[in-house]
């Protein structure tokens, strides 16, 4: 058994792995940003019924939700520079990996993040909308005074599940050659043969980071509900 698990490798293991943790948190966090300003703008097309742009956004949305991750990374990857190269004849293949990376993730997560925002919104009573409009106050007005801190305590649940989920599935950045946790997990392994110790360490690091994930989330919420009791 001692040839197939070490446990003394996990412990040699968790500080190189665990020094890679700053890539996995870039990826999602810049991710996250990015899903977050493409959701708000893609529930808008919808919510306002915008032409043309509510047709691709639904398209844009079942195929993000329709398909799996590793293959928007690959289509985005290789993708994106062959299109830029023949009607721009511009050359992206040097540009790092990351980026793309990046861009992947928040693309997806602006596709699952708007169906958020946008019922989030929509489960605002409309009442209370016209009554806004009854008192004098504009449609921004009464977007930030009255939809918006609704619909944050709303969608704040939903919001920590995508955050979870993009958690989860940055692990397949390595894909790409990004040495992240578990790229350093595959880099290690390559060299001693022993992988499933780096993937216990992995988890470990994984599950911690849900973990604060999770209370952050419940935290942010409980702080939210309470100021719109208090409202």
């Amino acid at each position: 058994m001692e040839d197939y698990f070490d446990i003394k490798l996990v412990i040699e293991y968790f500080p190189q792995i665990l020094a890679r943790i700053h890539i996995t948190l870039l990826v999602v966090l810049v991710a996250a940003l990015i899903g977050f300003i493409l959701g708000i703008l893609i529930a808008a097309t919808r919510l306002y019924k915008i032409p043309v742009l509510e047709q691709l956004s639904i398209v844009y949305i079942s195929f993000v939700r329709g398909t799996p991750i590793i293959v928007q990374l690959f289509i985005v990857y290789y993708g994106i520079p062959l299109i830029v190269q023949k009607i721009f004849h511009i050359n992206l293949n040097r540009i790092d990996a990351i980026y793309f990376v990046i861009l992947t993730y928040g693309l997806n997560s602006g596709a699952f993040l708007s169906e958020v925002i946008r019922s989030a919104i929509s489960s605002v009573n409309a009442g209370q909308t016209e009554a806004a409009y009854s008192v004098g106050l504009t449609k921004i007005q009464t977007f930030l005074r009255i939809i918006a801190p609704q619909a944050l305590v709303t969608a704040i649940p939903n919001f920590g599940t995508s955050m979870a989920g993009l958690l989860q599935d940055s692990s397949l950045a390595f894909s790409l050659g990004i040495i992240d946790v578990m790229g350093k997990v595959q880099a290690i392994g390559s060299v001693s043969y022993h992988v499933l110790e780096g993937y216990v360490v992995a988890a470990i690091i994984f599950l911690v980071l849900g973990i604060l994930l999770e209370r952050a989330f419940k935290n942010l919420e409980k702080r939210a509900s309470f100021k719109k009791g208090a409202l």
